[in-house]
């Protein structure tokens, strides 16, 4: 058994959430954070993945947040390359006072270790043609629609005002209220449940209430009328809709690079990280968690560890099967029946004179495939969220993302076959010519979104209130908590966590809040 002389945070998990909770702990407290992640790489869901000289961001990551904790935290970490020519005209807003730049960390240098400003454009794939996403009301949309459509939409938003859907128990109650019924088939139905594999009538509103909060129709036309105006321009853009941000902040690298220097930082300050290793057991007594087994995932050797603190970034299915002794029979029964959903990102190499020539000038940072007729869900150009993604100028670096079940039968075909769909579906969509494929990669992302859904996720405030009495044990990130967060609201789980423990805090509702309401919240 290994015994520490100091106190000690067993940290499971080296994303997001994991790794802030271990700097936090090193600025604010003098316990040792031990991080255990059960991969070989660092980052989660928020990894950059290197192929040949390209990179791969999982899932595509704006860095943007309306936490000012979390934007400064963020730029101290990587700050803001200051020279780039997208930072021309750039104000943002800091400590309500508009200032240039003001409120995040600069760098004059040419360092690989920065962040860059990028422009936002995300477009919607339907009916053969791109639409502007978040759906705007612009004489292009309506023209692209059509006169009948754009009646017909019309008409179905304002029955949805005059009738809302009562009570609003599912997701498409929660689109039909906000957008009205045409719209919602138009542009919402189809992509939804190509992400979650079951209609929209079996999945929780509290899935819409979390991911696109604050947008609807009503929405989309204030900030057209703020555009208009030229109000809203600060990189920070607190009082916008998150679905509506126009630019965010990127690593230069990807989203990896920034959690890779987290890491580095943490190791510098006295932290400990272990890669390969899986946490496989959790051994508690009364309300406290004593020790976890950890298993070396390359060696297969084990060893037992003290632990005055555990975070849990870990899926809750997984930790509670890993209780020694079991936790009550109904809340293991509970959290083995929690579902996921899995992800496939396949990364295609194009050369970029080959390709279409409307596609080739695309600034789309990605595109939602509203299309029935094909299984991908989104596209990512990598080229356009940092020209330093991709190793050589004159190809296009392309992600196509697939949303399936582990173990179902896209999850099941090897990765031959999924790149050989991947290929056919590009150049069926037309984005892509079938001589213009150089290469391609197959990446697979296990339960990367918690699902709302099944028979166990309605009484999840079960498994969470079980699991919060042990004194020790703090949940936060996304699988820890079995909440589709963000990763600002992943760090911001795991800073109240941490404050929790440097105060001396026994509740931890304040952790179950954060993503709760419309704002994000601040630690004060």
């Amino acid at each position: 058994m290994v015994i520490f002389l100091r106190r000690t945070a067993v940290i499971i998990g080296a994303g997001p959430a994991g790794l802030t909770a271990a700097y936090e702990l090193l600025l604010q407290t003098d316990i040792v954070p031990v991080i255990y992640e059960k991969t070989g790489d660092i980052g989660g869901i928020s990894k950059t993945v290197a192929y040949k000289g390209n990179r791969i961001d999982i899932g595509g990551h704006r860095f943007f947040s309306k936490s000012d904790r979390v934007m400064d935290w963020w730029t101290r970490v990587l700050p803001v390359q200051a020279q780039a020519s997208a930072l021309s005209g750039v104000h943002i807003q800091y400590q309500n006072q508009t200032r240039d730049l003001a409120g995040v960390q600069t760098s004059d240098t040419d360092s690989d270790e920065v962040m860059l400003v990028r422009r936002r454009l995300s477009r919607i794939y339907f009916l053969k043609t791109l639409f502007a996403y978040p759906i705007s009301l612009s004489v292009d949309t309506l023209r692209k629609l059509g006169v009948f459509r754009t009646i017909a939409i019309g008409v179905s938003y304002f029955r949805s005002l005059l009738f809302p859907i009562r009570p609003e128990t599912h997701l498409e109650a929660f689109f039909i209220n906000r957008f009205g019924r045409v719209l919602y088939r138009l542009f919402f139905k189809d992509y939804t449940e190509k992400v979650w594999g079951l209609a929209c009538t079996q999945i929780d509103a509290s899935w819409g209430a979390q991911r696109i909060k604050g947008l609807s129709i009503k929405a989309a036309l204030r900030h057209a009328w703020k555009k208009i105006r030229g109000v809203g321009s600060d990189l920070r853009q607190k009082e916008t809709e998150t679905s509506l941000i126009e630019q965010f902040l990127y690593p230069k690298l990807g989203p990896g690079q920034l959690w890779e220097v987290v890491a580095r930082q943490i190791q510098e300050k006295g932290g400990i990280l272990h890669l390969n290793c899986d946490i496989t057991r959790l051994f508690w007594e009364g309300n406290r968690i004593v020790s976890v087994q950890v298993q070396d995932q390359t060696t297969g050797g084990w060893e037992r560890v003290d632990a005055d603190f555990v975070f849990s970034t870990m899926p809750i299915r997984e930790l509670v099967a890993g209780f020694f002794p079991e936790l009550e029979p109904e809340v293991l029964s509970l959290a083995q029946g929690l579902l996921y959903r899995d992800f496939v990102t396949v990364g295609v190499l194009l050369d970029r004179q080959k390709v279409p020539p409307e596609f080739k000038s695309m600034l789309d940072n990605w595109i939602y495939i509203q299309e029935r007729d094909v299984k991908v869900g989104r596209l990512q150009i990598f080229n356009n969220w940092s020209p330093f993604m991709v190793a050589d100028p004159n190809t296009l670096w392309v992600g196509m993302e697939y949303f399936c079940n582990e173990g179902d039968a896209f999850w099941a075909l090897s990765d031959t076959e999924i790149r050989e769909v991947a290929y056919h579906e590009l150049v069926q969509i037309g984005f892509s010519t079938i001589d213009a494929i150089l290469d391609g990669t197959v990446l697979r992302m296990p339960k990367a979104y918690p699902a709302y859904f099944g028979e166990s996720y309605p009484r999840m405030t079960e498994i969470t209130d079980r699991l919060d009495r042990i004194e020790n044990l703090f949940l936060i990130g996304r699988n820890g908590m079995h909440r589709y967060n963000n990763q600002d609201h992943s760090m911001l789980t795991a800073m109240a966590a941490v404050e929790n423990i440097r105060d001396g805090v026994t509740t931890k509702q304040n952790l179950w809040q954060i993503n709760v309401e419309q704002e994000y919240h601040e630690s004060k």
